[in-house]
């Protein structure tokens, strides 16, 4: 009997290892055979219908992409990951970016100017105009920078999303952190290239009728970042976001029930249900404008509320201006 027991259990455990070689093995080439299966509908298509229905490329970066990402979630199950103080994980960051990549060349066909004024080291602060209901100018922003200087962007994100469970995950795992000033310097004293956008959830949450006007700065916060650390601004003016949940009302008994900033209707939302909150393709231009140096200022000047008022406007006003300039060159909403 025992021998038996013995025999039964060796062939268990032999049993199961052979199903973890399988698995292992079809996870390794689950890729290939996604890929190759992608081509395959693509060509029958083709010969159907005599015309490319299937964008085989970016299917196949797709797919490539999702392997990628279920790769490093695999390590990060298992321990395996590095984060900075901020919960920042490049790994993480480097296997999403060619999603997004994919958003940025084939879904908003974003042109991007004036990227030379990004400096290749040292920090930065990188300021925008905000808009979007749902915000995908930051990631648009940050793309465009990596492509150009592989570095990576800090994001200051507002307090709101910064309480949202999933949301909050992702936006530290990629590079976001709460607009906090003591982080902010921190950031900027480690050198980053760190993104603000002073407008806020009153950017992002305008109506559609009022589209491209800047809202106020505040009180030029950031222009007393600028200062304490002695770094540039780069001004950065977004066409194109504007217009992917247009929004024409906002229903703010609801917003507050829910505790939102806002609650968008917009023409595909909530009447199309989940589909409504597939963002519209429009076609994107960013402009990087030369920088506002507050280097020579020193960090005194940040006490100093005329002078951090002036550069606030200025820089606001570059904005506005960039954004005026690239909706006269821009011929449609779609068409760019």
């Amino acid at each position: 009997m025992s021998e038996r027991r013995s025999a039964s259990a060796t062939a268990v455990r032999s049993n199961g290892r052979s199903r973890r070689r399988t698995l292992e093995s079809l996870y390794r080439e689950l890729p290939a055979s996604a890929m190759s299966a992608t081509g395959s509908l693509a060509y029958r298509l083709r010969e159907l219908t005599g015309r490319d229905l299937v964008d085989l490329e970016s299917l196949q970066d797709v797919v490539s992409i999702g392997y990628r990402v279920a790769d490093v979630r695999s390590q990060h199950r298992q321990g395996k990951y590095e984060i900075d103080e901020f919960g920042f994980d490049p790994e993480f960051t480097n296997a999403i970016i060619p999603f997004f990549r994919l958003l940025y060349r084939r879904y908003w066909r974003v042109d991007s100017v004036g990227l030379e004024h990004v400096p290749r080291s040292g920090a930065a602060l990188l300021v925008s105009n905000h808009s979007g209901v749902l915000p995908m100018d930051g990631t648009m922003i940050a793309i465009a920078v990596h492509q150009e200087t592989d570095r990576y962007t800090r994001a200051l994100i507002a307090q709101f999303f910064g309480q949202l469970p999933v949301l909050s995950w992702f936006l530290r795992r990629a590079g976001g952190t709460l607009g906090h000033p003591d982080d902010t310097l921190r950031l900027l004293g480690a050198g980053q290239l760190v993104l603000v956008f002073p407008e806020g959830v009153r950017g992002t949450g305008k109506p559609f009728r009022e589209r491209y006007r800047l809202r106020r700065f505040g009180r030029g916060g950031f222009v007393e970042m600028a200062l304490r650390a002695g770094v540039p601004i780069i001004p950065i003016s977004v066409v194109g976001s504007e217009e992917i949940y247009p929004m024409i009302a906002d229903l703010q008994p609801v917003a507050r029930l829910f505790g939102f900033p806002y609650f968008p209707i917009t023409p595909t939302w909530p009447l199309l249900g989940p589909l409504g909150l597939i963002p519209l393709p429009t076609k994107w231009r960013i402009r990087f404008h030369p920088p506002v140096h507050t280097e020579e200022y020193g960090s005194g000047a940040a006490d100093d509320p005329a002078l951090v008022m002036r550069i606030s406007d200025e820089v606001r006003d570059t904005i506005q201006a960039g954004l005026v300039s690239e909706l006269m060159e821009r011929r449609s909403i779609f068409r760019g």
